[in-house]
């Protein structure tokens, strides 16, 4: 469906409250076997046919939110990273990744958590990322201010740093493994020398610290939509950038370049010089 026209900020936000709930839901439903991660049996862990793990927990905590979708927007269309896609009428699509940083959870490393990304005719306009081993969530979407919560607390507003210097910002990035794999292995060195601070805070989490100015840029050269799709509108309504590598405003090309906006342009030219 293409309606042409941009969504209610009604509607986004009915849809941006179910997402903070089932991704509460499925992120709690997850922390049973996340106790467990030394059992590889009852994690059910595989690995995939991209080489990356899953386990019975991930493919659990997809069916639990895509069973609450069904019932509460059945015209909603949605696409998981483990279940796959289902058409929809609406204009509405979830996108979801219900463990992102499964490498983490496998290791009872709690910087994992899941995302749930809202699009309307194919833009990205709510996100959640919920991290349930750390009891903390960030939320935002179209015309609607990003917040951060820890465990039952107030929520207080997500503002992204205002850092405006390269020399003194923090960059989180999962691995260089990531830039060998993607055939750009010299480019992580210039995180080296432009950033003042690179760290390898994993997958989700990243977006987090982005959000709620603890650091001021995500690089990722490898990336699927699932693990994009709820960090862009929660990043833009906390006053940050989320393009591509090449400065696309896009969650399905590749990669990604998430800054506090304010040194956004410093760092895209950067990496790509």
């Amino acid at each position: 469906m293409n309606s042409q026209s941009p969504p209610s900020v009604a509607g986004v936000a009915s849809r941006l409250q179910a997402a903070l709930d089932f991704a509460r839901q499925a992120g709690s439903a997850t922390l049973p076997l996340f106790s467990r991660w030394k059992d590889r049996v009852a994690l059910g862990l595989e690995t995939k046919p991209d080489g990356t793990p899953v386990t019975k927990a991930d493919r659990d905590a997809e069916s639990l939110i895509r069973g609450r979708i069904e019932a509460s927007f059945p015209g909603d269309g949605v696409l998981g990273e483990e279940w796959g896609e289902r058409q929809g009428t609406s204009g509405f699509r979830w996108v979801l990744d219900p463990i992102d940083g499964t490498a983490s959870f496998i290791r009872g490393i709690p910087l994992f958590g899941t995302m749930i990304g809202i699009e309307f005719d194919g833009r990205a306009v709510a996100g959640v990322i919920e991290c349930p081993a750390l009891d903390e969530r960030v939320w935002g979407g179209l015309g609607i201010p990003s917040l951060h919560q820890l465990g039952d607390g107030t929520p207080v507003p997500a503002r992204v740093s205002r850092i405006a210097t390269l020399g003194d910002a923090c960059v989180s990035s999962t691995s260089p493994q990531y830039f060998s794999a993607a055939g750009i292995a010299d480019r992580f060195p210039i995180l080296e020398r432009h950033f003042g601070v690179v760290r390898g805070w994993s997958d989700c989490y990243g977006f987090v610290l982005l959000a709620t100015g603890r650091i001021e840029a995500v690089i990722e050269p490898s990336v699927k939509i699932w693990d994009v799709c709820a960090a862009l509108p929660i990043v833009e309504a906390a006053g940050g950038r989320l393009t591509d590598f090449e400065g696309a405003v896009a969650v399905n090309t590749g990669s990604v370049l998430a800054t506090n906006g304010v040194l956004h342009e410093a760092a895209r030219a950067a990496l790509t010089r």
